[in-house]
């Protein structure tokens, strides 16, 4: 189901034109058109999903076959290091629609601490404290 004002929606109805690296029944994947280095592609479930949470457990493994297949894919097909494969929840989603953001990767290419900045426990009984309470909500 599509959502009119949602860019990936009218991207994967063809209504945005966009630069298609693969597409199945249920994934549709393109090219950033703000690359974080040249290749960056986007991979986007064809139905409207806003988050990982909203995805339908039937859809889980198709879509991230196909976000393995692309990593593999852009490292191949360019000839990349490696890959970085990202996905944002709510903060920092800039489109709300579920997408995940493969990037080829090359030694020295300048891409350090792109995300997040780094912490440490105070303590292996506060890292403990947070393992627990991540366990206990599953």
């Amino acid at each position: 189901m599509a959502v009119a004002d949602c860019l990936f929606c009218s991207a994967v109805s063809g209504e945005l034109p966009v630069q298609v690296v693969w597409t199945t029944p249920t994934t549709f994947a393109f090219l950033d058109h703000r690359p974080v280095f040249k290749g960056h592609v986007l991979v986007v479930p064809r139905d409207h999903v806003v988050t990982l949470a909203d995805l339908p457990t039937t859809s889980i493994e198709p879509y991230f076959l196909d976000v393995q297949r692309l990593s593999v894919a852009v490292e191949t097909g360019l000839g990349a290091g490696g890959t970085f494969v990202a996905m944002n929840n709510k903060v920092s989603q800039s489109v709300a629609h579920l997408h995940t953001h493969v990037v080829p990767r090359t030694k020295g290419d300048g891409l350090r601490g792109f995300f997040w900045p780094r912490t440490r426990y105070e303590s292996a009984d506060e890292a403990a404290a947070y393992a627990a309470k991540i366990a206990a909500a599953l």
